[in-house]
């Protein structure tokens, strides 16, 4: 009997080719298992990069299936557009000079990431304006608290994007930024109107600078679906109002074109205009504009064909009402230039987005050469007020301490402030609708306190009116219970064919100034 029949049965052949088997397969699985590992670990450090690449800056984003870059900054970055960039740098430089727990946070809401350059102009002047705004109060105002942080909010070029903004935005009022106030929103159209619904639902105030449209306010038929919502702009169907005492249009001697199926602007400014053209011999002529606005889209040969519509009408007929928007009402003047009755005479009246064509380097500029007036109700102009001598409604005084800050803006720039800067109205309404937002801030923050609670600085707007009013730059701001400004300073302005603007006169809602007491009737 002998010793190591362990080994012995080791180098059996059948257990040598078992134990080779074995072997073979344990190293198979093991390749396969660090295999599967690598491509998994490949994977998630892929999709960690992609996840990396969608970050803009701090607190900006590309959404999921979006280039845009789309959230709330409150660092210099400029959203990817040059012309920003200064003014900025101007509020970021402003926001570094803050000491924490000295401020309250207002965001600038608007669409940074369009792409037509006219938007991107108003999108201009409405930052540097809130920018004058915000350093006025912070160094103007004799110490009053607290000091004001300006951020800026982009729901994308559409507005898209706004239902993670408004979560952001609320996140904001609970944490160290402590926002109080969303101030701009742009223009009247349904994605603002749902982010400034959603907004107010949250409890979370909104300061609406150039928005007109009579469904985005509140106080129509005694309802009020957005609290916490005030504006500095009159409503369309003031601004019609303002127009009708201004022009005396007469229904038998107007046409109304119009957008279908329209937006919130053009679809309130359409229902103000057929209302003073009641019993008008025309039926209003239709247009269908490209989903987004902006764009040109085919819009023009339907313009084409109602210029023949314009020529066949009776001799009496002297004026073209438009309910559109700023790229569509460009193409119409243009198609105007064109008709075949230029012996005769129009005045073309539409609202605000008539402040758009200002700086169009698209607008054919010698239509306005061949017997067509293009006149429209302006936010702001820098000229309404330089004749003021009744010191009812607004003044000069009030004018002039924007100009003033203007001035002094240029020791530290806050972009290029052209001819159009001011003409365009929307630096003046952004200054305003910021300094709107301030008051209604400080008046809600207790003697002592450093911030307001969130919920009270909604509750002031029924109250800015009589001495409380806001002295704005583009008029005095006095709003009813429902936060809408009472009699509303109108400026008409009328296109000049050498470029730019030419401010006509003051319109009033009600016919006359409001009265020195500024206050609305019941």
């Amino acid at each position: 009997m002998t010793s190591g029949g362990g080994d012995a049965g080791a180098r059996h052949p059948l257990v040598r080719w078992l134990r080779e088997v074995w072997e073979i397969r344990l190293y198979r699985y093991v390749a396969l298992l660090v295999t599967a590992a690598l491509v998994a670990g490949l994977f998630l450090a892929v999709r960690a990069v992609t996840r990396e690449d969608r970050s803009c800056a701090p607190g900006v984003s590309r959404p999921e299936g979006s280039d845009e870059c789309v959230g709330v900054t409150s660092t210099a970055y400029d959203f990817g557009r040059p012309r920003l960039r200064q003014a900025v740098r101007a509020i970021d430089r402003e926001n570094d000079r803050l000491e924490a727990g000295s401020y309250v946070t207002v965001a600038l809401m608007l669409p940074y990431t369009a792409t037509t350059p006219s938007t991107l102009s108003d999108i201009l002047h409405e930052v540097q304006g809130a920018y004058l705004a915000q350093w006025q109060a912070n160094h103007s105002s004799n110490g009053q608290a607290p000091a004001i942080r300006l951020v800026l909010a982009n729901p994308g070029a559409t507005g898209d994007h706004w239902e993670p903004l408004v979560e952001q935005l609320e996140r904001m009022t609970k944490g160290p930024d402590r926002l109080r106030a969303v101030a701009g929103v742009g223009m009247s159209t349904d994605n603002n109107k749902k982010a400034v619904a959603e907004l107010t639902r949250r409890g979370i105030p909104v300061v609406g600078a150039s928005i007109t449209a009579d469904d985005l306010a509140n106080g129509q038929g005694g309802k009020d679906p957005f609290p916490g919502l005030a504006r500095v702009s009159p409503t369309n169907t003031d601004e019609a109002r303002a127009l009708a005492s201004f022009a005396k249009v007469s229904a038998g001697r107007a046409l109304l074109v119009y957008d279908k199926p329209g937006d919130p602007y053009t679809r309130t400014l359409q229902t103000s205009f057929a209302a003073l053209i009641k019993g008008s011999p025309y039926e209003p002529q239709p247009f269908t504009p490209p989903a987004d606005r902006t764009r040109e889209g085919t819009t023009a040969n339907t313009f084409r064909q109602i210029t023949h519509l314009v020529c066949d009408t009776s001799p009496q007929t002297d004026t073209i009402l438009f309910a559109g928007r700023h790229t569509q009402l460009r193409q119409f003047i243009n198609a105007l230039g064109t008709r075949g009755c230029q012996d005769r005479r129009f005045t073309l009246l539409t609202g605000d987005e008539g402040s758009y064509l200002t700086g169009d380097k698209k607008l054919d500029r010698t239509a306005l050469t061949h017997n067509l007036s293009v006149r429209y109700t302006a936010l702001a102009h820098p000229d309404a007020w330089a004749r003021d001598t009744t010191g009812e409604g607004g003044s000069a005084k009030d004018a002039r301490a924007l100009t003033d800050l203007l001035a002094r803006s240029t020791r530290e720039p806050v972009g290029p402030i052209g001819d159009t800067a001011l003409e365009d109205g929307q630096l003046i309404i952004a200054y305003d609708a910021l300094r709107l937002a301030i008051h209604g801030i400080r008046e809600a923050t207790p003697d002592g306190g450093t911030a307001p609670p969130l919920a009270d600085v909604g509750l002031q707007w029924p109250q800015v009116k009589g001495s409380l009013r806001v002295y704005g730059a583009s008029g005095w701001i006095c709003l009813d219970v429902h936060g809408n400004p009472y009699d509303k300073a109108v400026p008409i302005v009328e296109l000049h064919a050498d470029g730019g603007s030419r401010f006509v006169r003051l319109a009033w809602p009600e016919g006359k100034p409001p009265g020195r007491e500024c206050l609305p009737p019941s």
